[in-house]
């Protein structure tokens, strides 16, 4: 699904697609949010949740890759490469 289409789709929609067809990348934590990155056609999309806590607040939606920056530090290659 391209960008448009997935901003036209309600939360819960776009939540059941993410889950469906995207590919999950990593997770990480700021403050007291949990936040799970996915790769999804062509753009990247941000779960937002409260930790300890399953409620959706909002998805974050980004096709630039500077948005992966935060998540960078959490990728570990092998030490063999």
């Amino acid at each position: 699904m391209k960008y448009a289409d997935f901003k036209l789709l309600n939360m819960y929609r776009q939540t059941e697609h993410l889950h469906q067809h995207g590919r999950l990348l990593a997770e990480r934590r700021e403050d007291s949010f949990r936040l799970q990155l996915f790769a999804v056609g062509d753009f990247y999309a941000e779960e937002w949740r409260e930790s300890g806590n399953e409620h959706l607040l909002f998805i974050h939606l980004f096709r630039h890759p500077a948005g992966l920056h935060d998540y960078l530090d959490s990728i570990r290659l092998p030490r063999d490469w």
